[in-house]
C-alpha cells in the first residue's frame, strides 16, 4: 500500500517516538500503540508496516546507534519515501535467535556478511535493514553483533515473496547475503550487543505487535456486532438471542483486557520502567484475544462470515500471524515465567 504508507509518513505515523531532531513525531509509546491499533482496524497489513518500521527498525538505531548512525538512518526513514525492515530469523532459527547462523568478518575496512534470513517482513519494500549476524561462534549469544545494511547492495538479495495465509499486503521474504560488504562504520552498538539489541528491540515490537492484534480484534467485533444487529431470526435481529449476546459480551472482554494490558506496557516504557513482562503480557493476551475474536465473528455471521463480501474472513486470516511473529504465544509464556520467577527470588 504504497500510497498509504507515504500519507502516514506525512502524518508522522512511521516514526512515532522518533524526536523532532532526527525528523520524527516526538510522541510517545502510548499514542504509537494507539495509531497501529487504529491502522490495523482498517487494514492489519498496513499496520504490520507502521510497527516494523517504528518498533524494529528504527527503535534499535534510536537506542544504541551513534549520532551519525541516528541522521544517515533514521531521518530518512520517517517521511513513508523510505522503509526499514529488521532480520534476525532464519530457515533454521526462529524462536531459538542465539543460534545465528549468518556470519560477518572484519576484511580490511569492511565487514562482510554471508547467510540467509527469514520471514522478514518489508522486505521487498525496504530501502535499509538492521541485521543479526554472528562476530564470534565461540561466545554463543554473546558473539552476536547487529548492522545497518542498506538496500539494495552487492552481495544482498531477496529470496521470493511468500504467498502468505493473511497480512497479504505487506511483503515477506527472505534476504540473502553472499559476501555482501557494508563499511565497519555500519556496526550498531559494541561488538557482541547483537543478541541484547534483539531482545530489547523485541521487548518494544511486542507493544506494536499487540496493537495490530486489537486492531483486527475491534474489526472483528465491530464487523459481528453490526451484522448482528442487522440479521432477522425468528422475528428478532439476532443481538435478542442470549447465546449471541454472550458470545458478543466474551469477545468484548477478551479485547478490554487486552487493550489494558497493552497500554500498561507502554505507559512502563514510556515512564523508563521495566516493561519485559507486561510487554510480553499484552502481546499474548491480545494476539489470543484476535484470533479468538475473529473466530467467533464467523461463527455469529454464519455463512457470511465464510465469503470474501464480509471482512470476517480477512480479520481471521490476518490474527493468526500475531500468535507467531515476534515471539509465539510459547516464546511469550516463557518470558512471562521466567520474568514472573525473577521477581520471587
Amino acid at each position: 500500500p504504497y500510497m498509504q504508507v507515504k500519507k502516514m509518513g506525512g502524518l508522522g505515523l512511521l516514526a512515532m517516538d522518533v524526536p523532532e531532531e532526527y525528523k520524527g513525531a516526538g510522541l510517545d509509546y502510548l499514542a504509537y500503540s494507539i495509531a497501529v491499533e487504529e491502522i490495523s482496524r482498517g487494514c492489519a497489513s498496513t499496520g504490520v508496516i507502521v510497527s516494523v518500521n517504528n518498533s524494529l527498525y528504527l527503535g534499535p538505531i534510536l537506542k544504541f546507534g551513534s549520532e551519525e548512525q541516528k541522521h544517515k538512518w533514521i531521518a530518512p526513514f520517517t517521511s513513508g519515501e523510505k522503509i526499514g525492515c529488521f532480520a534476525l530469523s532464519e530457515p533454521g532459527n526462529g524462536s531459538d535467535a542465539g543460534a545465528a547462523s549468518t556470519v560477518a568478518h572484519l576484511d580490511g575496512d569492511e565487514w562482510v556478511l554471508n547467510g540467509t534470513k527469514a520471514w522478514i517482513t518489508n522486505a521487498w519494500d525496504a530501502s535499509a535493514t538492521v541485521v543479526f549476524a554472528t562476530t564470534d561462534k565461540s561466545l554463543k549469544h554473546k558473539g552476536i553483533s547487529a548492522f545497518l545494511v542498506p538496500m539494495p547492495t552487492a552481495g544482498l538479495s531477496l529470496g521470493k515473496k511468500e504467498d502468505k495465509l493473511g497480512i497479504r499486503a505487506s511483503s515477506t521474504a527472505n534476504l540473502i547475503f553472499e559476501d555482501c560488504r557494508i563499511p565497519k562504520a555500519n556496526l550498531l552498538g559494541q561488538l557482541g550487543m547483537g543478541f541484547k539489541i534483539a531482545m530489547q528491540t523485541l521487548d518494544a515490537g511486542r507493544i506494536g505487535i499487540a496493537s495490530q492484534a486489537l486492531g483486527i480484534a475491534q474489526a472483528a467485533l465491530d464487523c459481528a456486532v453490526d451484522y448482528a444487529e442487522k440479521r432477522m431470526a425468528f422475528g428478532a435481529p439476532i443481538t435478542k438471542l442470549q447465546a449471541v449476546q454472550f458470545k458478543l459480551a466474551d469477545m468484548a472482554l477478551a479485547l478490554e483486557s487486552a487493550r489494558l494490558l497493552t497500554w500498561r506496557a507502554a505507559m512502563l516504557k514510556d515512564n523508563g520502567k521495566p516493561f519485559t513482562k507486561e510487554a510480553a503480557m499484552a502481546k499474548l493476551a491480545a494476539s489470543e484475544a484476535a484470533t479468538a475474536i475473529a473466530h467467533q465473528a464467523i461463527q455469529i455471521l454464519g455463512g457470511m462470515g465464510y465469503v470474501t463480501e464480509m471482512p470476517a474472513e480477512r480479520h481471521y486470516r490476518d490474527a493468526r500471524i500475531t500468535e507467531i511473529y515476534e515471539g509465539t504465544s510459547e516464546i511469550q509464556r516463557l518470558v512471562i515465567a521466567g520474568q514472573l520467577l525473577k521477581a520471587y527470588r
